[in-house]
């Protein structure tokens, strides 16, 4: 496989603080040698554990953004030992753009893992993440929420896998997080995702989603920070112990749990976030916006569960999740 397009402006065995970019040539009508600038930070103090903290994976998701960007600014060297690697807006033109894509392919870079070096844009980032960062860390954290089209109560996640140690140690890491909520996640396409180039490497996965709705609240970006914090700490990079928290044990045990609608139209949640639900409760309804007189479709729980998350706008097409339920973890 080629060499990656993209370079640094940043050293990552350096010792002390660089703010800095990863270039990658893009050229275009405004500006025919052009760059795709990705803001980095770079923390280090000698040897230890390297920690890849990533926000911005979708450009909407603005929790992970607010804490790195902060994180950033106020980390110092002499308060830790290793390695911090900052990417505060990993998909850049996605976060500038506000969109949950890039502008510049479409794409959609937690669905184009591992990349490729001779891809588009966004595979061409992807690769450089597979192939020269995630190697460099220990710990990998990648903070996500809801975005503009759904809310989701705060959870830090992880994965079921075969190796069980390996399962244990990537819990413990979400745990550490301290989110109110902590999951073990079934995917709806984890071979394409960040989470399972990491894995893959053996290196400790934690994903979270902050709520969302396309925007902050003082609680999501104070959770964010201390998440951070608490992580940093598992991973022996900050002094200290995790802050400890209550955090309820939950699953999303399977794709069923993302219910899909089949009917365009608005949505009416006949529960709220957090509520549990029997098997065969109403979850939501569907309205025609065709004409008056039609009775609501009327979508209900597949099984005992939690509505962990919904979606955040009333309008609805078909093919649009619309709930995520979870159900107690054992």
């Amino acid at each position: 496989m080629s060499n990656s397009p993209l370079n640094a402006t940043v050293e990552f065995q350096r010792d002390g603080i660089q703010h800095g970019f990863l270039k990658l040539p893009y050229s275009h009508d405004g500006s025919a040698w052009g760059h795709v600038m990705t803001p980095i930070t770079v923390v280090r103090n000698g040897d230890g554990p390297t920690a890849l903290l990533t926000g911005g994976n979708h450009g909407d998701e603005y929790e992970g953004i607010t804490a790195l960007i902060k994180l950033a600014n106020r980390l110092r060297p002499e308060q830790i030992r290793g390695r911090v690697i900052i990417l505060p807006m990993l998909n850049h033109p996605a976060v500038v753009n506000g969109s949950r894509t890039s502008p510049l392919d479409g794409g959609n870079l937690n669905r184009c893992f591992p990349g490729n070096p001779a891809g588009t844009l966004t595979e061409k980032l992807a690769d450089y993440l597979t192939r020269y960062l995630v190697p460099l860390a220990d710990v990998v954290l990648d903070i996500h929420s809801g975005g503009r089209t759904l809310d989701l109560l705060p959870f830090a996640a992880t994965h079921r896998m075969d190796d069980k140690a390996f399962e244990a140690r990537c819990l413990a890491g979400a745990t550490a997080f301290g989110a109110p909520f902590t999951l073990f996640m079934a995917e709806l396409e984890g071979e394409v995702l960040f989470d399972s180039v990491v894995e893959a490497q053996g290196k400790v996965f934690i994903s979270t989603e902050l709520r969302g709705g396309g925007t902050t609240t003082p609680e999501t970006v104070a959770l964010a920070e201390q998440g951070v914090d608490n992580v940093l700490r598992f991973a022996g990079i900050l002094p200290g112990e995790p802050v400890e928290a209550v955090s309820q044990a939950l699953e999303i045990p399977d794709g069923d749990a993302y219910r899909v609608s089949e009917h365009a139209g608005i949505l009416e949640f006949t529960v709220t976030l957090g509520q549990w639900l029997q098997q065969g409760e109403v979850i939501a309804r569907v309205y025609s916006l065709e004409r008056t007189g039609q009775p609501p479709v009327e979508y209900r729980a597949p099984y005992d569960a939690m509505l962990l998350g919904r979606r955040h706008p009333a309008r609805v097409n078909i093919g649009d999740t619309f709930a995520v339920l979870a159900v107690p973890r054992v």
